[in-house]
């Protein structure tokens, strides 16, 4: 683990000195002098995400990987306690980028929760409940390079709510949560205009 968080400090460190190299060959006659400098705490757009909820149709719910399928005769049918079926998806993405000058301006924030809500049995049980289920969250920190490329460090966990905190009968596999609790470093590259239109500029 020592070894990977070193491999990522020294290729940020590598890929940020390179486009700061870049950026003073290039000169500052490029930068028009009618634009302000960004400001060096909470610059413009510095918050940035979207929120997004979601309804699944009848026979079309998420499956968060808790509860067996087909359940056993022993779970008590549409009586068992284990539906960890969703009906509601809430989410979101939000990034945090509060330094606008210096290195540490290509640094930020994310966070994603996800939350999930419902009480269902495929093929026994489909109902409209609210009842909530799960909260699956990633958080981590990325630093921005040239050519539209990210390096991200993120770690994932997910939190059962409610009733579903305990055992839940015959029918419960007693899951960590979709995907689980995991750790990751990686390279993400947008493209086609897709990015930070708030991010700053090298």
């Amino acid at each position: 683990m020592k070894r990977i968080f070193v491999f990522l400090a020294v290729s940020m460190a590598v890929s940020a000195f390179a486009a700061h190299a870049q950026n003073l060959t290039a000169g500052s006659a490029s930068v028009s002098s009618l634009a302000p400098p960004p400001r060096t705490f909470f610059p413009h757009n510095w918050v940035r995400g979207y929120t997004d909820f979601s309804v699944a149709p009848s026979h079309n719910e998420p499956d968060l990987g808790r509860c067996t399928f087909p359940q056993p005769a022993s779970a008590g049918g549409t009586a068992s306690t284990c539906t960890a079926y969703a009906r509601y998806l809430y989410s979101g993405y939000i990034e945090f980028q509060p330094l606008g000058r210096t290195l540490a301006r290509h640094f930020f924030l994310f966070f994603e929760p996800k939350f999930s809500f419902g009480r269902n049995i495929p093929q026994l049980t489909y109902t409209a409940s609210m009842m909530p289920i799960a909260y699956d969250r990633s958080i981590g920190i990325g630093f921005q390079l040239p050519k539209n490329f990210e390096l991200r460090a993120t770690q994932h966990q997910v939190d059962w709510l409610g009733r579903y905190s305990r055992s839940l009968g015959a029918a419960d596999l007693h899951t960590n949560g979709s995907y689980g609790l995991y750790a990751t470093f990686g390279v993400r590259w947008s493209f086609g205009g897709y990015g930070h239109p708030g991010a700053p500029a090298y």
